[in-house]
C-alpha cells in the first residue's frame, strides 16, 4: 500500500509543480486582473463539473468494478451535456460576459467532463498508471500552451487560457476513450443498462452531494470578492489559496488509495497500517504549511509579480485550515469509501452554512484576509464533525492521527528497504 501511495503522491506532485506553474504563468503575464478573470473562468468550469457528477463523479469507481463500463460511460456522457448547456445559459442570465466566454465555457467544460468520466472509469478498474499519466499529461499540456502563448507568440491576453486549454483536455481525451476501447467490455443496451443507469443515479446523488457543498466552501470567497471588491482582489487571494491548497496532494494522495481499497475489500482495510500511513500524511501536511507560511512578501513578489507580495497574508490566514484538511480529506474518503455519503453531506453542509455567515460578516469589512479566515473557519467546523463520526465508526479518537516516533521508524525503516 505504501509504495502505491508513494506513486500516487509522486504523480501529484508533480501534477501539483506544473499547476503551480499555471499559476505562475498567467499571474507572471497577465497580471492580478488577467490572474482573477482566469481564476473565475476556472471557478465557472469547475460549478458545471460538480453538477455533472450527479449522474457520475466518484460513483463511477464504485460500481465500474461490478459493472459494464459502458453502461456508465453513455448516461454519464448525456448528463454532462445536459448540464454543461443548462449552466452555461444560467451563467449568461446571471453574469454579464462576451458570448466569446461562454462558448469557450461550453466547450471547455465539455472536454474536461468527459475527461473526468473517462478516467474515473479507468481508475475503477484499477488503472492507476494510466490515470496518473493522463492527469500529469493535462497539467503539462495545459503549461506548455501557456508559455508557447506568452513567451513564444507573446500573446499576453486570458483568451490565450482558453487555447491551451483545448490542447490540454482535447488530446487527453483522446486517449482515455483509446483506452477505454481496449478493456473487454462490450457496449450493450437493453434492461441491465436501464438498471445500471438508476444504481448510477442513486449512487451519485448521494456520494457527489457533498462534493458541491465542498466546492461552495472552497469557491465561493471568490464571487464575494468579485462582488466586494474587483478581480485583481481574486487574483491575489487565488494565488494564496492555489499555493495553499497544492499541499493538499499530500493527503489526497493516501486518500485516493484508501478509497479504491475500501470499494474493493471493505472497512477492514482502513485501521492498522492505514491508520499509520495517514498520520504521516498529517504530518508532511503540516511541514509543508508551515514552510509556506513562513514565505516572506518579497518572495511571493519576486515570483509572481509585485501585487502578489499581498497574498501572505491569505496564506498565513488559510494555514491552520491547510492543516486541518487534511485530517478531513482522509475521514470523507473513509465514508465515501464505505458508500455512508450522509456523513460527508452534512459535514459539507455544516462547512457552508459557516462559509455563508462568515463570508457575509468578514468580506465586506476585511476583503481577502476575511476570505482567508472564512475558509479556514468552514474547515475546521466540518473536520471537526467528520472527527466526532469516525470515532463513532471506528472507536478511533481524532489523537490517532497525531504521528509518533513509531510512525517516523516505520517510514525511514521503508524507506531504507526500498532504497
Amino acid at each position: 500500500m505504501l509504495r502505491r501511495i508513494i506513486h500516487n503522491f509522486t504523480t501529484r506532485l508533480a501534477t501539483a509543480l506544473l499547476s503551480f506553474g499555471v499559476v505562475w504563468l498567467t499571474a507572471r503575464y497577465l497580471g492580478a486582473a488577467g490572474r482573477g478573470a482566469v481564476s473565475l473562468f476556472i471557478t465557472d468550469c469547475a460549478a458545471l463539473l460538480l453538477f455533472i457528477g450527479l449522474l457520475g463523479g466518484s460513483s463511477l469507481i464504485y460500481l465500474v468494478p461490478r459493472r459494464n463500463l459502458w453502461h456508465l460511460l453513455f448516461p454519464a456522457y448525456g448528463w454532462a451535456l445536459v448540464v454543461c448547456l443548462v449552466g452555461t445559459g444560467l451563467v449568461a442570465l446571471v453574469r454579464e460576459v462576451p458570448a466569446s466566454y461562454l462558448g469557450h465555457l461550453l466547450a471547455l467544460a465539455l472536454l474536461q467532463a468527459f475527461l473526468s468520466i473517462n478516467t474515473a472509469l479507468l481508475l475503477g478498474r484499477r488503472q492507476e498508471v494510466l490515470y496518473n499519466g493522463l492527469s500529469v499529461a493535462q497539467v503539462a499540456l495545459l503549461a506548455g500552451g501557456l508559455v508557447g502563448a506568452f513567451a513564444g507568440l507573446h500573446w499576453r491576453v486570458v483568451p490565450a487560457y482558453y487555447y491551451a486549454a483545448y490542447l490540454a483536455y482535447g488530446l487527453p481525451v483522446l486517449v482515455s476513450v483509446w483506452a477505454l476501447v481496449k478493456l473487454p467490455d462490450r457496449p450493450s443496451g437493453g434492461r441491465r443498462l436501464q438498471a445500471t443507469m438508476r444504481e448510477l443515479g442513486r449512487h451519485s446523488r448521494g456520494a457527489h452531494f457533498s462534493n458541491i457543498l465542498a466546492f461552495a466552501n472552497y469557491r465561493l470567497s471568490y464571487y464575494f470578492v468579485a462582488h466586494f471588491a474587483d478581480a485583481r482582489a481574486v487574483g491575489i487571494l487565488s494565488v494564496g489559496v492555489a499555493l495553499t491548497e497544492a499541499i493538499w496532494l499530500i493527503p489526497r494522495s493516501t486518500a485516493l488509495v484508501q478509497y479504491v481499497d475500501l470499494v474493493h475489500a471493505g472497512k477492514e482495510a482502513i485501521l492498522a497500517s492505514t491508520l499509520r500511513v495517514s498520520r504521516l500524511a498529517v504530518l508532511g501536511t503540516a511541514i509543508a504549511v508551515g514552510f509556506l507560511a513562513l514565505l516572506p512578501p518579497a518572495v511571493l513578489g519576486a515570483i509572481f509579480g509585485p501585487e502578489f507580495s499581498a497574498a501572505r497574508p491569505v496564506i498565513l490566514f488559510l494555514a491552520p485550515g491547510g492543516v486541518v484538511m487534511a485530517l478531513q480529506i482522509l475521514c470523507s474518503s473513509y465514508f465515501a469509501g464505505l458508500a455512508r455519503y450522509r456523513i460527508n453531506n452534512t459535514a459539507s453542509g455544516v462547512g457552508l452554512l459557516v462559509t455563508l455567515v462568515a463570508c457575509t460578516l468578514l468580506i465586506p469589512h476585511f476583503g481577502i484576509h476575511g476570505a482567508a479566515l472564512a475558509s479556514t473557519l468552514s474547515y475546521c467546523a466540518s473536520t471537526a464533525f467528520l472527527l466526532y463520526h469516525f470515532y463513532r465508526a471506528t472507536g478511533t479518537a481524532p489523537w490517532a492521527f497525531m504521528p509518533n516516533l513509531t510512525d517516523l521508524t516505520y517510514l525511514w525503516s521503508a524507506a531504507r528497504r526500498k532504497s
